[in-house]
């Protein structure tokens, strides 16, 4: 499903395509994030979780995720792994975005960097329901 590679048909990343149709934008080096930790929410046959909705976090989702066993807010420096804050932008997989969605507590994406693969899990228009409208 994801090995799209075009030259010599070798299994690797999709092609960064956000859902909108252009080219995928970085969705956030500070913290890094991504699957690959490209600070972009690509993705390839490696990504299981499906790591392709760039999110701006609220403290309600935080809290929700940690509900589902999914703590983002505790740091785990073994990992490098700095906590996340309301206001940070992360590559969320979208199996969550859409068990929040489901339940009220979905945050703000960024659609122009939330990658297409994004839409075999979330329809277009739930996403753009939530859409990252800065000031």
């Amino acid at each position: 499903m994801f090995d799209q590679t075009p030259e010599q048909g070798r299994p690797g990343r999709a092609p960064s395509i956000n859902v909108l149709g252009g080219v995928l934008k970085p969705c956030s080096t500070r913290p890094v994030t991504g699957f690959y930790r490209d600070g972009c929410c690509n993705t390839g046959a490696e990504d299981l979780g499906l790591h392709t909705v760039c999110v701006v976090l609220t403290a309600e989702f935080l809290t929700f995720s940690k509900s589902r066993g999914n703590d983002l807010s505790t740091p785990m420096p073994q990992y490098g792994f700095p906590g996340l804050n309301p206001g940070d932008r992360w590559c969320l997989c979208a199996s969550r975005w859409k068990e929040a969605y489901d339940a009220n507590a979905a945050p703000q994406v960024v659609l122009e960097a939330t990658h297409a693969v994004t839409l075999q899990v979330v329809s277009l228009a739930a996403l753009k329901q939530h859409a990252f409208r800065p000031n």
